[in-house]
């Protein structure tokens, strides 16, 4: 049972708070401090001014432009309904902020100090005084309490399994609430508590949470909605008093005075659009457009300009993902068959210009994937599966199938076909298909994108040297959306983003209990008992040691599923922008932070001059 600060029915309103719990040998080892972090200690001291990676000195002014691909029909981007305008979370604050140069740190934003024991078995946060929401009313308790109840209750199944070993949340002092939690080690659970983003009580119980809106909502951060025109644009100002601008978590983001979106019907119309200068930057994402579309004068003579910022976070996983609740991808072996024909050595080479590296790890580009074989901290946790997980994931190094890039891949398809012999799944008039039921072997590729055409029909001509005919289907985001909530797909082109100390949200990728949720986030269907096992231990890991070795044996269950046919990554942002723009000259290890850049009002004049005179 959930305890509630604020009683319902209490005569004349007042509001309660419970007595924090009696001291005990936990309790003695409490610390109150500005910030936590998941190991080891903050970089950052309490009297820390500002992140080394923003300039506190940035001017403020100025509107940017941006792009967004699709359409939107509602303000809220905490339910399933709808699609949420980009960008809209920037309207709210959250209990902490994370610093973008270390591997998993929270600072109070709402909060002014963080409390928890030595066994983190609950963490408490004290509210700020001056938190205020846009129409000046504070940022109480009351908020914080409503806000998880509302989540867990009508938003989207992510919170409830981020937020799912929270067992209560009582109020322990006028600004103070306290997060208690279920039995069990989860040394994450108070940095993504306080991860926790909070809306306005006052506000949202006099209206309906769980419906989509375009009424622009009530928040406390450092933009609010501006003008909204549904579908085609949005645009959201600065608030000159935001009452957090001067905080040390704060100096140095936020500079832009107002920051506009506009949409556009796919990436192509909205590369064109960009380069036309219809709006000011963009974060570039195919290769294929990062070695040839910007080949333009305004490239060549400064106005426009490319880079490459590099980073050091986890590449996280791309690839072809099967959806397993389809009877076709239950056999391992036919997912690990199919992934033979993706030949990404000729790819890379002819389609992205050598860009790229290899994906093979569901954490590349880090310290958490797992290379060579399991060391002895990994086989403890992996040997009371054995027999019940691949075997190769003992005695093997996972290695996604390679080819010579000449585009013969003949081994490959040997390989193959017998995987697919083996399964069951023969020729028969050039065409594949279930030796017992002569049913054929066919799926469809659902894309959301026109730009990954060119990457899957090189895969489906492959297929067909199999046997196997594809469909290949690209539809608009409301529909791709959709048929994504409710598992209405074979195969899409899929994204895992990980941190560098993953934890909770593993279970929402890859636990049993998310695999039928509508809206959640494990779109392959994984049932699997031992990887909900090795998530709890993942999530458990009491120190950086402990936590690379769970992640390290979760990554190979995962590998040697053949889940999804592993795509690429490159380990730089691509970013082009119209040059007006200034930026810290500090590159965290996550790589570029656009919330730190600023309006350079010197080059903003010198870049219209030159446009007029290139009109002209």
């Amino acid at each position: 049972m959930r305890v509630f600060a604020v009683i319902a029915g209490l005569a004349a309103g007042l509001v309660l708070w419970l007595p924090p719990a009696p001291a005990g040998a936990a309790e003695a080892k409490v610390t109150r401090a500005h910030g936590i972090a998941m190991h080891g200690d903050l970089k950052y001291p309490p009297d820390f001014k500002h992140f080394d990676y923003v300039d506190p000195n940035a001017p403020k002014g100025g509107t940017v432009k941006l792009g967004a691909i699709g359409s939107f029909d509602s303000l809220n981007p905490f339910i399933v309904k709808g699609n949420a305008a980009t960008g809209i979370g920037g309207i709210y604050d959250s209990l902490t902020l994370d610093s973008a140069d270390e591997a998993f740190s929270q600072y109070g934003l709402l909060a002014e100090s963080i409390e928890v024991p030595a066994d983190r078995s609950w963490v408490a946060f004290t509210l700020r005084p001056e938190a205020r929401w846009h129409d000046g009313m504070p940022v109480t308790v009351d908020d914080v309490i409503y806000t998880f109840e509302l989540f867990v209750k009508k938003g989207t199944p992510f919170f409830r399994f981020y937020y799912g070993s929270v067992k209560e949340v009582v109020q322990t002092g006028p600004r103070t609430v306290r997060f208690n939690f279920k039995p069990g080690e989860n040394r994450e659970l108070p940095l993504i508590v306080g991860q926790l983003t909070v809306l306005p009580k006052h506000y949202w119980e006099k209206r309906e949470f769980d419906k989509t809106t375009l009424e622009p909502p009530l928040g406390s951060g450092a933009y609010k909605v501006d003008k909204v025109d549904p579908g085609r644009s949005i645009s959201y100002v600065r608030v000159p008093d935001y009452w957090a601008k001067d905080l040390p978590v704060k100096k140095g983001s936020d500079n832009f005075a107002v920051m506009q979106f506009d949409y556009y019907r796919d990436e192509t119309i909205a590369l064109e659009a960009f380069k036309a200068g219809a709006f000011d930057y963009r974060a570039e994402n195919s290769s294929k457009n990062w070695a040839t579309a910007y080949d333009i004068p305004a490239v060549k003579n400064g106005l426009l300009k490319k880079e490459e910022i590099h980073h050091d976070r986890s590449a996280g996983m791309q690839g072809f993902v099967y959806n397993t609740r389809r009877d076709v991808f239950k056999d391992r072996r036919v997912r690990e068959a199919l992934a033979y024909a993706f030949d990404f050595e000729w790819s890379n080479k002819n389609l992205f210009y050598g860009q790229y590296v290899r994906t093979r790890s569901y954490f590349d580009n880090s310290e958490l994937a797992a290379k060579g074989l399991p060391g002895p901290e990994e086989l403890k946790l992996l040997e009371p599966f054995r027999g019940k997980i691949p075997d190769e994931v003992f005695g093997k190094e996972y290695s996604p199938p390679k080819t010579d890039g000449s585009g013969n891949i003949r081994e490959n398809l040997r390989a193959a076909s017998k995987l697919l012999n083996d399964a069951g799944w023969v020729v028969k008039g050039q065409q594949r298909v279930d030796g017992k039921t002569g049913k054929p072997l066919t799926f469809e590729v659902l894309l959301v994108s026109p730009l990954f055409e060119r990457i899957v029909l090189p895969f489906a001509r492959n297929l067909e040297k199999l046997g196997i005919k594809i469909r290949v289907r690209t539809v608009d985001s409301a529909q791709y959306r959709r048929r994504l909530d409710t598992f209405d797909f074979d195969i899409i082109v899929g994204s895992f983003g990980q941190s560098l100390s993953p934890g909770n949200e593993q279970r929402s990728f890859w636990s049993s209990s998310s695999a039928d949720l509508e809206g959640g986030s494990n779109f392959i269907g994984i049932k699997d008992p031992a990887i909900d096992a090795l998530i709890e231990k993942l999530i458990a890991a009491p120190d950086r040691k402990s936590l690379i070795a769970a992640t390290r044996a979760l990554d190979r269950v995962l590998q040697w599923g053949f889940y999804l046919i592993p795509h690429f990554h490159a380990p730089y942002d691509r970013v082009a922008y119209w040059d007006m723009f200034g930026r810290p000259k500090v590159t965290p290890i996550r790589g570029n932070q656009f919330d730190a850049w600023w309006i350079n009002a010197e080059k903003q004049k010198a870049l219209g001059r030159n446009r007029r005179a290139d009109a002209k």
